[in-house]
């Protein structure tokens, strides 16, 4: 169910503070994602974690993960005590270091992507894909002109 938004001349929205609009997305679509996580009791280093992990499984000690995600963390969070929560509810095992999902740990990352799901669809809501694509490489562009990153995530 797309919103009908007001129309602007071109003029008028090349002139808006792209600062500004890409806060209010970021918190949007942020605050959106963990409020769907937070039904699982799970934070996004929760998140990533179990991703990681069930992408690579065994290939990822604490320190190597710790070090892989800290360039996205900005709420100052404990990996650790990240780790150590998952490991405590049976989601996440340990063996001589190397991290894999249990059971429980995939059926939970699971129900934790279909919700992220629902709120990528309604972010993508009445947004065509090439319009999407455009959005991503003008906003990867920005990111190379201020001296960040701006190549996908590995």
């Amino acid at each position: 169910m797309s919103v009908a938004l007001k129309e602007y001349s071109h003029k008028e929205l090349a002139a808006q503070p792209i600062g500004a609009w890409t806060g209010v997305a970021y918190r949007l679509v942020v605050g959106a994602l963990r409020e769907q996580l937070a039904v699982e009791h799970l934070t996004q280093p929760h998140w990533w974690t179990l991703n990681h992990v069930a992408g690579e499984p065994g290939r990822w000690t604490r320190t190597a993960l710790i070090e892989r995600l800290a360039k996205w963390d900005d709420l100052g969070i404990d990996f650790n005590g990240v780790f150590d929560d998952l490991v405590d509810r049976g989601w996440l095992a340990e063996d001589a270091g190397r991290m894999t999902l249990t059971e429980a740990g995939e059926d939970g990352r699971v129900r934790a992507r279909e919700r992220n799901l629902r709120v990528h669809e309604q972010v993508h809501d009445g947004i065509d894909t090439a319009d999407f694509v455009t959005t991503i490489n003008v906003l990867r562009r920005m990111v190379a002109n201020l001296g960040g990153d701006g190549n996908l995530p590995a």
